[in-house]
């Protein structure tokens, strides 16, 4: 798990764990590099599922298969660094879906970009409309969510923008937390079910669209300046030939004069000839 999909989990149990809440069930819990169980509020019963046996798996499952949970049998659904894993993700999400009680949260962390990495396969990457996309597959299914937040984060050290969706199955209780996550992390394309059309939420901005005209703006103020110290290096070098031409005039000129006094010592010194060469 890399650092800002850690982090991501960490504020959801922070702003969505209720007082009530029991039953936690984890899809793709195996412990690599980190997992979401660290954030569990005590007390609450933590069922981690996987594929495969390992770190954190309580129970093993077959993904072409139903999960073998009950139906409304869990308060909170977690899934982080999964779905792109996942060669079928949509049904996925309508079967988490079932086994989330009514009123309860479902939160999802996918990758939005960054490199391909086969665990055993790599299959997908989540842009902003995804949370709502899931929504839609699960209602035309026969179990209605909602979108309650969702944005992509800036990526950390490590380079990943991480989807971030939570998502609550349909209930006539009103909506409890304590913030919304992307009011508290750096976010972009931001989704929120109590500000639905909000600015930010129609924002066509990426991280790597950002990065990206970034370099492409400092990209472009290095050939400026390439291209100045360019020209100033020709201006240079035409004054430098300036110069050399004049210095070669000058040498020469003064080699002539230089001849021409030697020319006249050295007539001076001839027998019977004055300064100027004549016979005395």
């Amino acid at each position: 798990m890399h650092d800002t999909a850690y982090e991501h989990g960490r504020l959801f149990f922070d702003l969505y764990w209720r007082p009530e809440f029991r039953q936690v069930v984890e899809l793709g819990s195996q412990n690599v590099n980190g997992t979401l169980r660290d954030h569990c509020p005590p007390g609450a019963n933590y069922l981690g599922l996987d594929m495969a046996p390992g770190a954190g798996v309580d129970l093993v499952v077959d993904p072409a298969r139903p999960l073998p949970l009950a139906d409304a049998s869990a308060d909170v659904i977690v899934t982080s660094s999964a779905f792109e894993h996942d060669a079928c993700f949509w049904q996925t999400f309508v079967e988490l879906a079932r086994i989330l009680k009514p009123g309860g949260f479902l939160y999802v962390n996918a990758p939005s970009n960054h490199h391909f990495h086969r665990y055993p396969v790599d299959c997908w990457r989540f842009y902003p409309d995804a949370g709502h996309a899931l929504a839609l597959w699960s209602r035309r299914s026969g179990i209605s969510v909602e979108v309650v937040e969702s944005f992509i984060g800036k990526p950390g050290p490590t380079g990943w923008a991480d989807f971030v969706a939570v998502f609550r199955r349909a209930s006539t209780e009103p909506l409890r937390r304590k913030d919304r996550m992307a009011r508290l992390v750096p976010a972009l394309n931001v989704y929120d079910i109590e500000a639905p059309d909000a600015l930010e939420a129609r924002s066509s901005a990426t991280w790597d669209g950002r990065r990206a005209a970034e370099l492409e703006s400092r990209l472009a103020r290095a050939e400026e300046e390439l291209a100045a110290v360019r020209a100033a290096r020709a201006d240079a070098e035409t004054r430098l030939e300036a110069t050399g031409q004049e210095l070669a005039f000058a040498t020469a000129r003064l080699a002539r004069i230089e001849n021409a006094g030697f020319t006249r010592r050295l007539k001076a010194l001839l027998p019977g000839r004055d300064a100027a060469g004549r016979r005395r």
